[in-house]
């Protein structure tokens, strides 16, 4: 894969040297050229000049290149290379660094941008995951800030203990992609049992993310297999089986 970073600094290197031992086609573009000597990354192109400039993107071949990164430390430089990647070359995935928190907003399909990657965000979801207990957290934004990634860790008391993934009824635009329980990943699957302590983590669209809250949290009433039937003659598979083993 051909992969363009534009911003050698701290963020851009480091993205550049796990890809490159992954064995992809890296091109740095930075406005100094004493950083070639430093940067110690070897095996990627270089390219001196101005990123925000249509002649040096020309340079850079983005007509031929599958993945943009703008990693300085400038959001309006950022979201310049983002759009131009897009909209004059037509590269099909843009990843944008964002600095500063207040202008999350603006890093959208609107600026060219796929993906923005918030270190402040992601730092401060880090430390809500190590404290929020029964409310979701919010991992990272994905797709020009549409879906999202969260995660909720199971209370104990929580009504969902003891109900299967089959049992609950999630939002349309969410679905649970795993398990984390006693360290270990687990595919979900409609059999499994909830247990207190379970991490569970989904991919939703934002605008669900409010419906996800409530079934998760137990606020929402139509959140079960019942309500789904209309009355108590739904069951809980885990029951079921249980009622099959004993015959």
């Amino acid at each position: 894969m051909r992969v363009v970073i534009v911003g050698s600094g701290a963020v851009g290197s480091s993205i550049a040297r796990e890809l490159l031992a992954h064995d992809h086609d890296v091109l740095l573009i930075d406005s100094k050229p004493e950083v070639i000597g430093r940067s110690g990354l070897r095996g990627a192109r270089w390219l001196i000049g101005d990123a925000c400039e249509l002649s040096t993107l020309a340079d850079a071949d983005l007509a031929n290149t599958q993945v943009v990164v703008s990693a300085t430390g400038d959001d309006k430089v950022n979201l310049v290379v983002s759009l131009l990647a897009k909209s004059e070359f037509g590269v099909g995935r843009t990843v944008a660094r964002v600095n500063n928190p207040k202008n999350d907003w603006m890093f959208d399909d609107a600026w060219g941008v796929d993906v923005a990657v918030s270190t402040p965000r992601m730092m401060t979801a880090m430390v809500e995951e190590a404290v929020e207990v029964g409310d979701i957290v919010r991992l990272l934004t994905l797709r020009a800030g549409v879906s999202s990634l969260v995660e909720f860790t199971v209370p104990d008391e929580s009504p969902l203990v003891g109900r299967t993934m089959a049992f609950v009824r999630w939002p349309e635009d969410s679905t649970a992609v795993a398990i984390l329980r006693d360290e270990v990943p687990i595919a979900p699957s409609e059999d499994d049992v909830i247990e207190g302590g379970d991490q569970l983590f989904f991919l939703t669209t934002i605008r669900a993310e409010n419906d996800l809250r409530a079934i998760l949290s137990g606020t929402d009433p139509d959140s079960s297999a019942d309500a789904r039937t209309g009355g108590s003659s739904a069951v809980d598979l885990s029951e079921v089986r249980e009622a099959t083993e004993d015959r």
